[in-house]
Parts: structure tokens; sequence; C-alpha cells
């Protein structure tokens, strides 16, 4: 494709799709209204491959007039409000930008049409399962405001699919981690506090298990689907590789050379799920993809770099 149009692309999952799709020479218009989360440091070494627009999504004329001058030939859709605390705190944005923004997103790739769009969704939208993993077709049952406004704005991607022939393609990665993301979640938190030698919060016992998938690895799959996923379809992209929460802090503590006693056993998120877990064999199966990084690997880097990052910003 010529010029793909990119949302969310100087958060932390985009910037890297971005980042990848420079390296091999991809034409990129993005979108990104820089709010808290977002960065222009992170588009950087994609700068000479991109166009960038300062837009809301929920703002339809101004996205109608970069529509009007790019002409994308495909839409990757990233921009989201995405930390569950924030949507516990305030669900508003999450309802405006996930869900509003994506319909207001769609409805423009109807006036200008796309020959693709891809949704990235999360595996929040199914909810917690305690054993077996969950597949495309396992019924949503999503437990936090953010979860919820990911599951709508899913179920509209693929209702403008089915009413009106929009080549939407879906996309649910499990819970990404690596260089770059904002330091709210789980892993960038626990290295900052550790190198800082305070005390890293974990929810209740730390018990709850995520599957951990490299960020690296997860634009790969997005890249994957929109080269070659069929319009309607529906992907699960993990890892397989689960941690409980305690587990995982204890890796980075570990990493940094810090004591177990720094960690602090907090009173737990209302509606916490216990465990996540995805069946990716649709995606190996189709698209021949397979997440390369393992969890090892990928914490090491990630530890390595958010050293270098935060001793920068001293």
């Amino acid at each position: 494709m010529k010029k793909i149009l990119v949302t969310g692309a100087a958060g932390f999952i985009g910037s890297e799709f971005v980042r990848q799709g420079a390296r091999a020479g991809t034409k990129m218009a993005v979108v990104d209204c820089l709010t808290y989360a977002g960065d222009l440091k992170r588009l950087a070494p994609a700068r000479q491959a991109i166009s960038f627009h300062k837009v809301n999504i929920c703002d339809s004329r101004r996205l109608k007039q970069v529509f009007e001058k790019e002409r994308p030939e495909a839409v990757v859709h990233f921009a989201a409000e995405s930390h569950v605390d924030r949507s516990i705190a305030d669900a508003t944005p999450f309802m405006d930008t996930n869900v509003t923004g994506t319909q207001v997103l769609l409805d423009v790739c109807r006036r200008y049409p796309v020959k693709k769009f891809v949704h990235i969704s999360t595996d929040e939208v199914y909810g917690e399962i305690e054993k077996g993993t969950f597949r495309e077709d396992s019924p949503f049952n999503p437990n936090s405001p953010y979860s919820v406004s990911k599951a709508a704005a899913d179920m509209l991607a693929r209702a403008y699919f089915r009413t009106y022939g929009l080549p939407a393609v879906v996309v649910r990665p499990s819970n990404n981690y690596g260089p770059w993301q904002y330091p709210e979640k789980l892993i960038p938190v626990v290295i900052r506090q550790a190198l800082q030698n305070k005390k890293v919060p974990v929810y209740a016992r730390g018990l709850n298990v995520r599957e951990w998938l490299f960020v690296g690895d997860c634009a790969q799959a997005v890249w994957q689907v929109l080269r070659k996923a069929v319009p309607g379809s529906v992907y699960n992209a993990g890892s397989g590789q689960e941690r409980r929460n305690i587990d995982t802090v204890k890796a980075i503590l570990k990493l940094l050379g810090q004591p177990a006693s720094l960690i602090e056993f907090v009173a737990d998120r209302p509606g916490h799920d216990i465990r996540y877990s995805l069946d990716c064999s649709k995606i190996r199966r189709e698209l021949g993809w397979k997440a390369a990084t393992t969890f090892s690997q990928g914490i090491a880097q990630t530890v390595d770099w958010y050293r270098a990052y935060f001793k920068d910003r001293r």
C-alpha cells in the first residue's frame, strides 16, 4: 500500500508500529492528539517517513481534512485511552476516545474508502479466565470501564464490516511491555520505583496472571494482519508466556539488583481480573506470526532501556 494512516502514533504500541514501518520504507500519515501519554520523541527515528497531524479522533471535521490531504489506502487504529486505573477513576474520557472516537473514524473511512481498517483491541474484552485460553469466538465479558470501552469499539469495527462492507480487521493483543511505555503500567512503574529505591506497589498479593507480549512482537503481528488478513477477520496476538504479577516484579528487581523488601502490597484494584490467556493458533496458522521474544529477553531489554531513560531524565 502506498500510504497508511496510523492513529495513536505517538503512543506506546503505535509508535513501535510506525518505527518498524519507517525502517521498511513505508510512507505513513500519523495522527495523535498528544495526551499525557503521547510523546513525539517516540517518532523521532521515523520522522523522514511520516507526516504528522495533531488531531483528536473525535473531531470529524479535522479528521476529514487529514483524509482529504493524505488519501490513505489503509488505516491502523491504535488511538485509545488505555489505563484501567484511570478508567475506574473517570470513565468519561474512555467512552469519548475509545467508543465515540472509533465511531467517528469509521464514519470518515466510509466517506474516504480504504482497502483495510485494522482495529487494535485487547484481550481484556474477554474478561478473566481462571483455566484455559480465550479463542477469537469466546464471548465478551469485560469487567472495567476501559475493557467495556474497548469491547464497544471492537464491536463497532465488526458492525461496520457487516453493515457497510468496510474492510475492517480486529487484533486482540495481550499485555504489552517494552521500551517507551508511559510509566503508569506495572512494568515501567516497578522499574522507576526500584531505580529510586522507593517502595514498589503490588495489588493484593500479586497473584493475578498476565500474558506478556513484547511490544516489537505485537507491532509485527499488526503488520502481518495489515498485509495478509481478510476483511471481517479477528486475531488474538499473545506470547503464551504467563507470569503472576509478583513473579514479574521479582524478576525486575533481580535484574536491577534490588531486594524484594521494596515490594509493598496495596489494596486491590476494584474488579481486578485474575487471569488473561489467549489461544493464538489462528494467527500462527493463517498469517504465520508467532511471538519471537521470550519474557527473559524482553524484560532484560526493557530494564536496560528504562535504566538509561530515567538516568537521562535526572
